[in-house]
């Protein structure tokens, strides 16, 4: 493989992704399509051919002057598993190489089961067996947890109630493939840059809210982790002096105040909807009108609303993304969210923009997904031992194709 820098391999993805979306495009196309310069593109097609992963095809119509000299994919056979984990179900998804879904399937699933793995290597083996793709190249699993680095497979999540879990091992003995695993968000900040509203973004935040509340963060194009695996964790900001017990053990923290469950439980404590009930009904009750669960939200889209200031002050992104359960009830987050992000921002940072994506599970396990079609051009070596598992599968397909 070609030696690439960080920031060209947003731009080879998003080269390889346009063109699995949209079919055979010209140089020239792809260039006023991601804004990035004919140079650039010229450079990089130029990589791609050599790498295998793009074919010169016939010459496209022209208006005049020279005809122009159409590219497409080397390959379609190649595909690849993502898996979105939660706490009480599975979400799977099988994309094509340039990201594409184009199988989905959702599984109950209860985390905490002392057979959980177990049952999780199963799921994923029965879904494998109805693949539509000839080649798989690897699975992708995103979940919310501690994962030190994607290719070792160890998984510690308190949301899961998981220790040391064995996830990367289990399914690689049900499965016979490559895998790959990183924490969910991470995973979902990657899709984005790659094929969602951060496309053509080099620094931007993915701020999730639902049952946690997490950040992917985007930098120069690439994801920062941390040294542990764990950047983002604004869930456990403390917000809240001697406030609620969060999961993690400390006290106050953002998600222990404004997290599904800390919504819930203060809804059931002041009468505002039955002590059986979830965060719909509380939704439910605000879209009624009711002033004591607006009055709620209004305070969890503030607090989310400061944080994210913060986060903006000091990372300086281009766009923020918001997404997650919570999303299906945003209007009664931005009310406030948007004032106290904008007050709470520096002046000239006061224009960031806002994005909200309503919630769709299967963009998690894309996310997941994402992580195997993101090896080719894993230029840090992120993704280790399993990545290069990834890329001879990738290379092995295509030559399976040609032979």
């Amino acid at each position: 493989m070609s030696s690439i820098s960080p920031r060209s391999d947003v731009n080879r993805s998003a080269i390889l992704s346009r063109i699995g979306a949209q079919g055979p495009a010209s140089r020239a196309d792809l260039a006023r399509a991601l804004s990035i310069s004919p140079a650039l593109v010229t450079r990089l097609t130029r990589e791609l051919i050599a790498d295998g992963l793009l074919i010169e095809l016939e010459h496209g119509p022209s208006s005049g002057g020279r005809p122009a000299q159409r590219l497409g994919l080397a390959t379609r056979s190649g595909g690849a598993i993502g898996v979105k984990i939660a706490p009480d179900h599975l979400t799977l998804v099988e994309v094509s190489i340039d990201g594409r879904v184009v199988r989905a399937h959702t599984d109950p699933f209860e985390a905490s089961a002392p057979v959980a793995v177990g049952r999780l290597a199963d799921a994923v083996a029965t879904f494998i067996a109805g693949a539509e793709h000839s080649a798989l190249v690897g699975i992708g699993v995103g979940l919310p947890g501690n994962v030190l680095a994607q290719s070792e497979g160890i998984v510690d999540s308190t949301q899961l109630g998981w220790s040391q879990a064995p996830v990367g091992s289990a399914l690689r003995a049900a499965t016979n493939l490559p895998v790959l695993i990183d924490n969910n968000v991470n995973a979902l900040a990657l899709a984005e840059s790659l094929f969602g509203a951060g496309r053509g973004h080099s620094d931007f935040l993915v701020v999730t809210i639902g049952t946690g509340i997490g950040a992917g963060i985007v930098a120069s194009d690439a994801i920062i982790r941390g040294s542990s695996g764990n950047a983002g964790e604004i869930g456990h900001i403390p917000v809240a002096e001697d406030g609620p017990l969060c999961q993690c053990g400390a006290h106050g923290c953002l998600e222990a105040v404004i997290g599904e469950q800390a919504l819930v439980a203060t809804a059931v404590a002041e009468g505002v909807i039955p002590a059986d009930s979830g965060i719909e009904a509380l939704q439910g009750a605000a879209d009624d009108g009711d002033t004591r669960a607006l009055a709620l939200f209004s305070t969890a889209g503030r607090l989310l609303g400061r944080v994210v200031a913060g986060l903006t002050n000091t990372l300086d992104p281009e766009l923020i993304v918001v997404l997650g359960e919570g999303a299906k009830a945003w209007e009664h987050w931005s009310s406030s969210f948007e004032p106290a992000l904008r007050a709470g921002v520096i002046p000239r940072k006061r224009g960031v923009s806002v994005v909200v994506e309503r919630w769709q599970d299967d963009r998690w396990a894309q996310g997941a997904a994402a992580l195997v079609l993101s090896t080719p051009f894993d230029a840090e070596g992120v993704s280790g031992e399993q990545g290069q598992l990834v890329r001879e599968r990738l290379i092995s397909s295509m030559a399976g194709e040609h032979a």
